[in-house]
């Protein structure tokens, strides 16, 4: 995921779809921009190219500059899938160094573009072998989230009616109009929530699956800011919102993005996880390939799956570290849910039907 701090508390993870922000974390150095595609050994300043959630504690991105010399200079460009497509789109003159956050939902995409240059990162040796993505190491895995629907606790109580728990609940008459996704054409959890179903249903069976939900009353919107923060009825800003739907798909994450902050700490958060509705999320780094700073893209790469950034990351972005030895915050396991199953799909499968499968789901709920 995105992502989540970045997603449920800074609210930017599903930014409409444009033109890029740029956004400068440390400044230049006199000699950046120096090179064209090599070492870039005089140039001091390594260019990160990321979605619009990508933080980071600024004490943590001076370790980087105090270990290495090189300073970090953000640059952002909109939804996960806007990044992407804008990093395909200028491959051949490379807005930055590295890329991060391309996730599995569109991991295909960038590797058959040639986005990457093949670097494995020292430590990628503490990170589980499922989550790499890429035999060849044009991607290092980064962090990890799953995508679940979400559910307004109060609601639920206030109803007596027990929350959802699976997709096939979703479905169930009790649960009619209560629940808000995003398009899956415009939108990284949409388009998530929607492979989870096909994992769930098989190719022969999530179409009927959608028709099920569309019955029922499932709302569209175009991404997750406007269906957690608006629609959504349990976030804070849903609340403000007077949003009227109890049930959205967001992360497992999200309950303690809920409660970060809140005094006194409540017993538990204001938002539950559906845990059967879950598709794991996992997001990578890479060395674009044409890269300027080729050196410092690789000292980069090598402190996003380090202990120090790792352990930031959680708190900053509310995503999963892949570093074994990254130390989890009590935030995420008092509030958390545990998600014990989670559905996945094979990257190459995804990259073989995804623009089908969206053709499709638009086709039978927005129509």
């Amino acid at each position: 995921m995105n992502t989540i701090l970045r997603r449920a508390v800074v609210a930017t993870a599903a930014a409409a779809l444009g033109l890029p922000v740029l956004a400068a974390c440390g400044s230049p150095d006199s000699g950046s921009g120096s090179g064209s595609g090599g070492s870039g050994s005089g140039d001091k300043t390594v260019r990160l190219v990321s979605h619009d959630s990508f933080v980071a504690s600024d004490a943590v991105l001076k370790q980087f500059t105090a270990q290495t010399g090189y300073k970090v200079q953000v640059i952002k460009g909109g939804d996960a899938g806007a990044a992407v497509n804008q990093a395909i789109l200028s491959k051949s003159h490379p807005q930055g160094d590295v890329f991060f956050g391309v996730d599995n939902t569109l991991l295909s995409r960038a590797l058959d573009k040639g986005l990457f240059t093949p670097y494995r990162a020292k430590g990628a040796d503490r990170v589980p072998a499922e989550l790499r993505g890429d035999t060849k190491d044009r991607v290092t895995p980064t962090d990890y989230g799953d995508i679940c629907v979400n559910y307004d606790r109060a609601y639920f109580a206030d109803k007596k009616l027990a929350p959802p728990q699976t997709f096939a609940d979703l479905v169930k008459p009790e649960y009619k109009n209560l629940l808000v996704t995003e398009n899956v054409a415009t939108s990284s959890p949409g388009l998530a929530f929607q492979l989870g179903t096909v994992a769930a249903f098989g190719e022969n069976g999530w179409q009927d699956y959608w028709k099920k939900l569309k019955d029922n009353g499932v709302e569209v919107v175009d991404g997750w800011e406007q269906a957690y923060n608006t629609r959504f009825s349990g976030s804070a800003a849903g609340k403000k919102a007077k949003g009227d739907r109890p049930l959205v798909v967001s992360y497992a994450s999200s309950p303690p993005a809920e409660v970060m902050g809140v005094k006194p700490e409540p017993a538990e958060a204001p938002t539950g996880v559906a845990t059967g509705t879950c598709f794991r999320q996992v997001e990578y780094a890479g060395l674009l390939s044409g890269a300027k700073n080729t050196e410092g893209g690789k000292a980069l790469i090598d402190f996003l799956v380090g202990k120090t950034f790792q352990e930031d990351m959680p708190l900053q972005m509310f995503v999963n570290p892949v570093n074994r030895d990254a130390r989890v915050p009590e935030l995420f396991t008092k509030y958390g849910a545990k998600i014990t199953q989670s559905a996945t799909l094979d990257p190459q499968r995804i990259a073989q039907h995804r623009d089908q499968w969206i053709k499709t789901w638009s086709s039978l709920v927005l129509k």
